[in-house]
This record gives structure tokens, sequence and C-alpha cells, in this order.
């Protein structure tokens, strides 16, 4: 019976503010999974790299959850693959605590090289998840800047091929393990991401505008995500853009909102893509309809799902799409691009639509079509919130629990002659 997990999360931590550069659905996932875990009787103690001196170096997060700040390198925000060069000092830094674990569940790459030098100490199996991944992002990269290194390409096929168990998002994200880092499907499990049913929940479109001071009889669309080109804003705005020149009335009083990042760079500017679509937005001609709101809260953002006619993810590129699932959860219908995990989360004509990727003209004509025509949107509305109630976390640990002591099984009887391993009994 499955007691105890460490949870790794090197680079980014499960109670840091949703929305910025390093934030986002990998967080979500760690601290909600940790959170159910606990509810069942688990005891989850999630690692992460202590960016502020300040903050306790044990912290309970939920009953049964706790996390443990691990100094490794500069205790303050710092670049990602820079981390790459203190995993030695995190993984000595999580052994200092000498607890006992059932296994380790490494999240990103970084975790999982961390993860694979635990084992040898611990003699208890791995269990990877990637979230993204090096080759795919490196494949709609525009620019040299977004391209991901080579480095973590060669770590992530490594890890692969050697953690006991990795679990993908999606059959989509399994594929891409096996075509481009010759994994083997034998040893990738397929168990999505859940959503919080509990907080993304259906409410009174008109009672959600008034909580946000939103006019009534005003329109929002809405993105939420990180502020990044990987995210395509920019083609969301061109579609913006084309749908007012095309049908200037339908526009009338419609507003884009865009959650996430920081609204307002300084001059010294550390967030160049910000300042892209700022400019983007004057050239456009928007000013009056994009509005950037910064970063929310979960607790917040739960009104902005509410009140939107329609959410929408113009990504070049996603694992999985969490906040499309968050979305339709409040029975919001999603557009969104057809790549990636946003192929298996949004079923094309039934909780939303699929769009190809960095297609302005599609993307307006799918804008347009909802805005049109509110008995297809209400449609819409009503199968999404139906179809989300399949990944509410309770059943997404139980699908990784299932998968978690099926494994460890396997780990004990393939070690079992090794006089390392300590008692199963005992665990």
């Amino acid at each position: 019976m499955l007691k105890s997990i460490a949870m790794l999360s090197v680079h980014t931590s499960p109670i840091a503010r949703l929305g910025g550069q390093e934030t986002g659905g990998m967080n979500v996932y760690v601290r909600d999974i940790s959170q159910e875990f606990g509810r069942q009787g688990i005891n989850v103690d999630i690692y992460t790299r202590s960016q502020d001196p300040t903050l306790p170096r044990v912290e309970a997060l939920a009953h049964n959850v706790r996390v443990l700040q691990v100094k490794a390198g500069p205790e303050k925000p710092y670049n990602k693959n820079k981390i790459y060069h203190h995993l030695d000092e995190f993984a000595a830094g999580v052994l200092v605590h000498k607890q006992q674990y059932d296994l380790i569940f490494a999240h990103y790459w970084l975790s999982g090289l961390v993860g694979l030098r635990l084992r040898k100490k611990w003699n208890i199996p791995v269990f990877q998840m990637f979230h993204t991944l090096a080759a795919l992002k490196n494949m709609v990269a525009q620019t040299n800047a977004e391209r991901e290194p080579e480095q973590r390409t060669n770590c992530e096929r490594e890890i692969m091929h050697r953690v006991d168990r990795v679990i993908a998002a999606t059959p989509v994200d399994c594929c891409h393990m096996v075509e481009y880092y010759g994994a083997s499907c034998q040893n990738i499990s397929i168990i999505p991401p859940g959503v919080d049913l509990d907080r993304f929940t259906a409410m009174n479109k008109i009672d959600a505008r008034h909580h946000l001071d939103i006019p009534v009889d005003h329109k929002m669309l809405l993105f939420v995500g990180r502020i990044q080109r990987l995210k395509g804003i920019d083609v969301l705005l061109r579609a913006i853009a084309r749908l007012r020149r095309r049908q200037a009335r339908l526009t009338e009083n419609i507003c884009l909102a865009i959650i996430g990042g920081k609204p307002d760079p300084d001059e010294n500017e550390t967030h160049p893509e910000m300042t892209h679509l700022l400019n983007l937005r004057r050239e456009l001609g928007l000013e009056d309809l994009v509005t950037f709101l910064g970063s929310k809260d979960q607790n917040s953002l739960v009104y902005y799902y509410a009140a939107a006619e329609m959410v929408i993810i113009p990504s070049n590129y996603e694992s999985f799409g969490m906040v499309a699932v968050e979305a339709m959860a409040c029975g919001t219908p999603v557009i969104a691009s057809n790549v990636g995990g946003l192929k298996f989360s949004v079923e094309d004509g039934f909780n939303g639509y699929l769009v190809p990727a960095r297609n302005a003209d599609a993307l307006a004509n799918r804008i347009r079509l909802l805005l049109k025509r509110p008995i297809l949107q209400q449609q819409l509305s009503e199968q999404a919130q139906h179809w989300a109630k399949r990944f509410s976390w309770t059943n997404i640990a139980e699908e990784l629990i299932e998968v978690f002591e099926t494994e460890i099984d396997r780990y004990f009887q393939r070690n079992k002659h090794s006089n390392l391993l300590p008692d199963r009994k005992n665990i």
C-alpha cells in the first residue's frame, strides 16, 4: 500500500503566484495532485528550489502535504537552464532531511535528473512527467532565443530511458516521446492532468460579470497563460483586428482580456514579448479593445472563465492545455490551436473548436461564429462542462496510484536479490 511520495519540482514552486515567467500548469498540477494524494491518506513532501531565504524551509501545504525549500544556487529567481549546474547541491539538500519514501515523482527534466541521483541513495522507483518537451518546443520556435538548449533535449532522452516509468499527459504526448526521443511505449503510462471541479464550476454569467465590474451588455473574450511567443498571442491580436475590419458592428461591444505576466513592463525591459504585444496592440489600433490584466490567482480566475463568451488558446505548442479544461469545467467553450495535447483536450465541434496554429483568418472565423450564434455557444458550453467531469483530481489520483503500486511491485521483484533494497514491508 502506497504511503509516502517524494515529489520533485526543482525549478518552480507549487505555491508560487501563477502567470509568471516560470509558473503555470505544472505548478497547478504539482500542487493539486499532491493535495489529492494527501486527502487519500498518502504523505507527500514536495521538494523545490529556494528562491527566497526569508521563506520557511518547511511549510505545510495541506493535510499530509509539505513543501520543502532546498538551497541550490542563488536564493532568488534564476535562469532555469543554469539550475542544471546546481542539481548535485539540490539532491544533497533533499537527503539532509533523512526521510523515507515509497517512490519519487519528478516533474520537468531538471527534477528527473535529481530523481535518478536520489534513486541511487534510496533504492526506490522514479516516475517522471515532463509537462513540455524541448524537441517539440524547438520545432515551433521562431527565433534562436526561443529554442531550448541541446543539453535539455539530451537529458530528456536520458531520463526517458532510465526512469522506471514515464507519465504522459495524452496519447499525442506519448507518440512524441517515441518518435523524437526513441522512448519505449511500454514504459509510458498515459494519464492526463486533472482540474479542481470544486473551484472551477459553472456560475451565472451575469453574476460573474457583476463581480468583475464588466458591463452586462459587453462580451468578453479571454486568454489565460504565460506571456511567451510560444503562446501565439500575436496571432490572437491579428485575428481580432481582422474581425473588427470585416465585422465592425460585431466588435462594438466586445473586449479581449489577456491574463498573465505583467501588464506594464518598465523601460529596462525584461519581458520582450510583452513589449512586442503592447506595440502590436497599438499598431493594430486595438488599445480600446484589448486589455492586459496581468496575472490572477485561481480564485479570481474562475470569475473570468465564467464571465467570458469563450476562452482562446492560440498556442504554437501545448503538451496538454490545462487552461482549456479549467475553462470547460466552468462551462465556457474553447477555441484552440490544433496542436499537441490540445487535440486531446478539445473535441472539435463538441466542446469548442480547433483551428490551424498561427492562422489568424481561421481563428477570426471561429470567434465570429460563436459571437453570432449564441444558441451554438450555449450548446458547446453545456457539453464542455459535462466533458470536463472526467478530469476530477480524484479520478486522476486513483489512476496514478494504480500505476505507482504496480510499478513499485515490479521494481522490488526486479531487485529482490539486491542487499541494498530495504524490506518492502517496512516502507
